[in-house]
């Protein structure tokens, strides 16, 4: 822990470490409030994951859900994320986080850089308050040429990012568009300073108060004061091994869908030396991930065919399932002893390529040499080729092409949910239940990925940091996967880890305009 025997070299009003959707947020706010505020980046590289995210924001009854004519408000909101979470989270957390979606969102849209419109995605639990179409809004698509000098600092998608491919970046959608968004608002306000290349090492105490930081950049070492107050939005500890290993017994930090070498829990270390109580260790926001020949997983999903095998050759799960809820059944499935992860998903040659969604598109070819992708005219072959009980994956099969023929999948339901049935193309009479029966037969590697980790510091409803004794540490905020999410263990729906990020992001930087200047007591 670092102390502030000597001036600091620098001061500002609030300290925002992270740049991704919560960071920003928090930092608009604040500086449209009329405090200076510094936004610290440890890349290269402005947006973090959202960068790379589809960009939903999960925020029941706002604006943009109701200029869509979607039919919902807060209560209803409200009253579908508690019957998913349940107590797992304090009641009154969750209350600020679904009651302050519209306030946020019609703050947002005063700034004429920011713009959000409705998009179906429906929310992943059969509860009371669901709504089939989704709550998720998606920011309006947005011209390259609006952030002219800002551009180049833009984390590029994960695509170009992580796979060297080849992509159209002159219109921004998605995270793009709402890092970009974001980032211009941000500017507009004339208080606001980003600066990349910058770690953070340690918080500042002064009088049991976070004051500021301590970083570095270009190898040296300098401290930034905060007169208000210091906001973590850092993410989480995906891309660190060790704290994976330590907290979910896997492996994973290559598989992640963070930016590599960006989020390894440098937030989490600096709330744990002033002695912020931590939750959701073991958690993550989980996801199915197609294994890529330069050692990353790629974010799949939307199955559109195919079934997921473990070691035995057997199903373990719906494979519709939200990804979130299909990772979870993936990561329980390894604790019993059979490995799955990675698992296997086998398809037929109706399919030209994996028949998911996943970004970037893999390259048959490549994945074949590498061992990712194996083909062969039989089953049996099949079977041989990964490692499976020829005759467990014979009797998978023939039992799932029964259910394709019925409807029904009597083991896991498959297509029998809204969220299911979104993605479905087939052509019988379950849209979801393709039967695999047309050789030659495909099998493609999938491990268990992530959006990021769920474990971090525990907050109230307002961003602040806690103790172990449930009290508020003076001037720190943490927002974002640097807190433990609202969410608990479950993911409600589409944009739930953006929309809570961006929501406690707001509420820690209107917490901090509420506080009388206390800078003359610095000095």
């Amino acid at each position: 822990m670092a102390t502030t025997s000597e001036r600091p070299d620098e001061t500002a009003d609030v300290i925002v470490v992270g740049s991704g959707a919560a960071a920003l947020t928090a930092a608009y706010t604040a500086a449209a409030g009329g405090l200076r505020t510094v936004v610290l980046e440890k890349t290269d590289h402005v947006g973090g994951t959202s960068a790379y995210s589809g960009a939903a924001i999960w925020l029941p009854g706002n604006p943009a859900l109701l200029r869509a004519g979607v039919a919902d408000t807060v209560e209803q909101g409200l009253e579908y994320f508690s019957a998913v979470v349940g107590d797992r989270t304090p009641a009154d957390l969750q209350k600020a986080y679904v009651s302050t979606g519209p306030e946020l969102v019609e703050f947002l849209e005063r700034d004429p850089s920011v713009a959000f419109t409705h998009q179906p995605f429906p929310d992943y639990y059969d509860a009371p308050g669901r709504i089939d179409g989704g709550r998720a809004i998606f920011p309006e698509p947005l011209s390259a040429v609006r952030l002219a000098g800002r551009r180049a600092v833009l984390r590029p998608p994960i695509g170009v990012d992580q796979y060297g491919v080849d992509q159209d970046r002159e219109t921004l959608v998605g995270g793009q568009a709402l890092v970009a968004r974001l980032l211009l608002a941000l500017d507009a306000t004339g208080l606001a300073e980003l600066r990349t290349g910058v770690r953070m090492r340690s918080a500042i105490v002064r009088d049991g108060r976070a004051a500021g930081v301590v970083a570095e950049t270009g190898g040296k070492t300098f401290r930034l004061l905060a007169e208000r107050g210091v906001v973590l939005a850092a993410g989480g500890y995906e891309c660190d091994d060790t704290l994976r290993q330590r907290h979910h017994g896997l492996p994973g930090a290559s598989w992640t869908s963070s930016a590599p070498d960006s989020n390894t829990g440098d937030a989490l270390a600096a709330a744990l030396e002033v002695g912020a109580a931590i939750d959701l260790m073991d958690e993550a926001w989980w996801c199915p991930a197609t294994l890529f020949p330069n050692g990353h997983a790629a974010f799949t999903l939307g199955l559109r065919g195919g079934v997921l095998v473990n070691a035995a050759g057997e199903r373990f799960a719906n494979e519709s399932l939200p990804y979130d809820r299909l990772g979870h059944a993936m990561h329980e499935g390894q604790a019993t002893g059979i490995t799955h992860v990675p698992a296997w998903l086998v398809f037929d040659d109706r399919f030209d390529n994996l028949p998911a969604v996943t970004q970037p598109v893999p390259d048959p070819d490549a994945f074949r040499r590498a061992g990712l992708w194996r083909s062969a005219a039989t089953l049996p072959e099949l079977a041989e080729l990964i490692d499976v009980p020829v005759d467990a994956l014979d009797k998978t099969i023939a039992r799932f092409n029964g259910f394709a023929t019925t409807g029904v999948d009597e083991d896991f339901q498959r297509g029998k949910d809204p969220f299911d049935r979104f993605f479905g193309t087939g052509e019988g009479p379950n849209p979801c239940l393709v039967p695999v029966e047309r050789a030659p037969f495909h099998a493609v590697q999938i491990v268990l990925g992530d959006l990021g980790t769920k474990g971090g510091v525990r907050t109230d409803g307002d961003g602040r940091a806690l103790d172990t004794a449930g009290d508020p540490i003076p001037g720190l905020f943490a927002v974002g996967n640097a807190a433990a999410s609202v969410a608990g263990h479950v993911y409600p729906g589409p944009g739930t880890p953006l929309g809570s990020g961006m929501v406690f992001g707001y509420r820690a930087a209107l917490r901090l305009l509420s506080q009388p200047d206390d800078r003359s007591d610095r000095s």
